[in-house]
């Protein structure tokens, strides 16, 4: 009586399934450190215009607007800010693919942490500065 050949472990599809489901989370965050970057960018390039639109509206009503050099340099930060992310992202993206494939993944807090509290500084100086020009106005 022939032997039946041997079925493939069963662990073998699930391993593969799991495999490119890992890296497709891996893409997926990714994805979202860049769109966290471009929203930075935006969001840089959006307070940098806001000083001249500032400076146009109190034009209108007689009034001189003297701090726009500190609006265009928090936009110049927050868009510098939003290349630093998606490099940042980059990284992380290289890295957790190079650890998916040897299968040694370990999650660092690092950076997430790094990146929180700049975010929470930069809203802090922001708030600042623009109760210091309502005060000012």
């Amino acid at each position: 009586m022939p032997t039946p050949a041997p079925s493939p472990p069963e662990s073998q599809p699930s391993n593969q399934i799991r495999l490119a489901s890992d890296h497709l989370a891996n893409e997926r965050t990714f994805l979202a450190w860049i769109r966290t970057g471009i929203a930075l960018v935006v969001f840089g390039f959006a307070i940098g215009r806001f000083a001249v639109a500032v400076r146009e509206f109190l034009q209108l009503q007689g009034r001189s607007f003297q701090s726009a050099g500190m609006t265009v340099w928090a936009g110049i930060v927050a868009m510098l800010g939003g290349v630093v992310l998606t490099f940042v992202g980059l990284y992380r993206y290289r890295r957790t693919r190079a650890q998916l494939e040897s299968a040694n993944f370990q999650p660092t807090g690092f950076v997430i942490d790094l990146v929180a509290v700049l975010t929470a500084l930069f809203g802090i100086a922001l708030a600042a500065y623009l109760l210091f020009i309502g005060l000012h106005l």
